[in-house]
């Protein structure tokens, strides 16, 4: 029996097998994904259908060749996947499954951090009464400015059960600027996870195949630290990082006003910051060495 882990035996006939050094990288970034399928209950069968259905749209979307059509042959010896397989996934696209793209609750807190109309002159989210007249800021005007559809009583009390904001004695709402991650149930929370890990990967992608320009895409990493060391990191870089994204959230909130309506206002751009995290001894197949800063 073959070792099924082995490039030399997973490669198509004429192709080049895959380099040991992507194997490898390959084999550490899936582990956490399997570790979210194992918990998740979804079986090797199950993912590696999945699997099969994205090789083959990935293949007949992104692997033209010019002035040729794709076929299902040219699929399957680009993928591997038999061609029967191929007729048949051509013929039932991948599923669509997940929520809108921004949700309300995210959008809404966007302008309040964003929006001069809702910020104080250090850029900070002002308090907000529920509701104002003469056009003054209030609760109510925030979140009709990006729908009419909710009430804003019922995004301000799902806000208030989740700590995303307070009422001050006052009867002005505050935001939380460090609880306002979303609380929402688990559909939310995986598609958040799917479209960053996405994006993310995608710029991962276009860097190791020599894409220009290349995407900014860097990380400080040290190990060998106290636990205490770590959690200084960890509270330094959340208030660093939250700094960051508040800023660039309102400079791209005035670049999107100033772009509505014109023509060629196609594009998208994700801008994320992470941390991560953890005892050497809990990570099995962690290689040692101390790490620097990646520059």
């Amino acid at each position: 029996m073959t070792d099924p882990v082995d490039p030399s035996n997973t490669a198509l006939p004429g192709v080049p097998s895959p380099s040991p050094a992507l194997v490898a990288a390959l084999t550490s970034a899936l582990r956490p994904i399997v570790r979210l399928l194992i918990r998740c209950g979804v079986t090797f069968p199950a993912a590696g259908q999945l699997l099969k259905a994205v090789y083959v749209d990935v293949a007949d979307r992104e692997f033209l060749l010019p002035g040729r059509p794709q076929t299902d042959s040219r699929i399957s010896v680009l993928t591997g996947v038999h061609r029967k397989d191929v007729h048949r996934l051509r013929r039932q696209p991948v599923a669509a499954t997940s929520p809108a793209p921004v949700s309300l609750g995210s959008e809404t807190i966007g302008r309040w951090l964003g929006s001069s109309a809702f910020c104080d002159a250090s850029g900070r989210p002002l308090p907000l009464p529920r509701t104002s007249r003469d056009g003054e800021p209030s609760f109510e005007r925030l979140v009709q400015s990006v729908s009419t559809d909710v009430r804003p009583r019922v995004l301000l009390d799902e806000w208030l059960a989740a700590g995303v904001v307070r009422v001050r004695d006052d009867g002005c709402i505050v935001l939380v600027t460090e609880a306002f991650v979303p609380r929402s149930d688990f559909d939310d929370r995986v598609y958040f996870f799917g479209r960053n890990l996405r994006d993310h990967a995608a710029a991962a992608v276009h860097n190791v195949t020599g894409g220009e320009p290349p995407f900014f895409e860097r990380a400080v990493f040290y190990d060998r630290l106290r636990r205490t060391s770590v959690a200084h990191l960890q509270k330094e870089a959340a208030a660093c990082g939250m700094e960051t994204l508040v800023s660039l959230n309102r400079k791209a909130l005035a670049l999107a006003e100033t772009d509505e309506g014109c023509v060629g206002a196609t594009h998208r751009i994700t801008i994320g910051l992470y941390v991560y995290a953890i005892d050497e001894a809990e990570e099995p197949g962690r290689e040692g060495g101390r790490g620097q800063g990646d520059v």
